[in-house]
């Protein structure tokens, strides 16, 4: 495949707004930012939402509505929303927006796992607001749920809306519990894998396990499948480079990693696409247009969102 789909995460739920001046925080930041990185090559931009007073997670259909509509107005990227939206949210919060907002791409985290965010204490010590540091400390004891019947829920709440999934495997079982539901008809082909490397109780970021999860996808689901990979922190560009090599899509984005190079902050989402462009284009590959990657998921259509 010569068309590799750069998908943009512009500033998820993890990290928080002491980490980074550059994490977009409030809804005409995020729009601002998600609008860039679509300028710089990115297909898809998936989407949280953050109270623009503390930056804390939100799940409101109401706090995603400002961003969504000057996104569809001023570009023709594809956008993702968030089903994931914070590990400490009940799944029936965090499907709101995209069952709200019918979105073309919505995410969907395929099953339970410890989420463990606990390691960047050690490299933040001060904190604007209260909740930056108890929400970091407090996944120690976290289980993110996403347990069959949760899976089931989301899947029976947006499958009406006509939207396909970012399917987000984060280890092995993963990738089998989504087959679980392909077999049972809940998901249809082509399913969008995305496979999640360097997060702290999910596979890692080595060359090996990256393939690991590519061959067991290849296994359970053969041609029915498009494969893309994301890999957490500073191993952001190397699980891309990798997976570009083998044809396979990327995302990149404040939300999985903070950096541009070793003790630079990646000054906006842009950025990051404009490097993962290059290296793309460094292996002889060419970055897909919006357009293109509906054709590839086999979309909807801009014109069947409801923002």
């Amino acid at each position: 495949m010569s068309k590799i789909i750069i998908s943009c995460a512009i500033t998820g739920s993890i990290h928080t707004p002491s980490m980074s001046p550059h994490l977009p925080v409030t809804a005409e930041e995020i729009a601002e930012s998600a609008l860039g990185a679509a300028e710089a090559g990115a297909a898809i931009v998936h989407l949280h939402a953050r109270n623009p007073e503390d930056g804390r997670p939100d799940q409101s259909p109401e706090a995603f509505e400002p961003f969504l509509r000057v996104i569809k107005q001023s570009s023709n990227v594809v956008v993702n929303l968030t089903t994931g939206g914070s590990p400490y949210m009940p799944v029936e919060e965090r499907v709101q927006p995209a069952a709200v907002w019918k979105p073309e791409v919505a995410s969907l985290n395929m099953g339970s796992m410890n989420f463990g965010l606990f390691p960047m204490l050690k490299r933040y010590k001060e904190f604007k607001h209260e909740w930056e540091p108890a929400m970091l400390e407090g996944s120690h004891d976290l289980v993110f749920r996403n347990s069959f019947k949760d899976i089931r829920y989301a899947l029976e709440t947006l499958n009406a809306t006509g939207a396909r999934y970012e399917f987000e495997c984060y280890d092995t079982s993963h990738l089998h519990n989504l087959h679980y539901f392909w077999t049972e008809g809940l998901v249809q082909a082509p399913l969008f894998i995305q496979t999640c490397f360097g997060l702290l109780g999910g596979i890692g970021p080595h060359p090996e396990e990256v393939l690991h999860m590519k061959r067991t996808a290849d296994r359970l689901f053969g041609d029915n499948y498009r494969w893309s990979v994301l890999g957490a922190g500073a191993s952001q560009m190397k699980v891309a480079a990798q997976a570009a090599a083998m044809g396979g899509h990327v995302r990149v984005g404040l939300e999985d990693n903070l950096w541009l190079d070793k003790g630079v902050l990646a000054p906006s989402n842009a950025a990051q696409v404009t490097r993962v462009r290059q290296i793309i284009e460094g292996l002889g590959l060419e970055a897909a247009t919006p357009d293109e990657a509906r054709e590839i998921l086999a979309l909807k259509g801009g014109d069947k969102v409801g923002f």
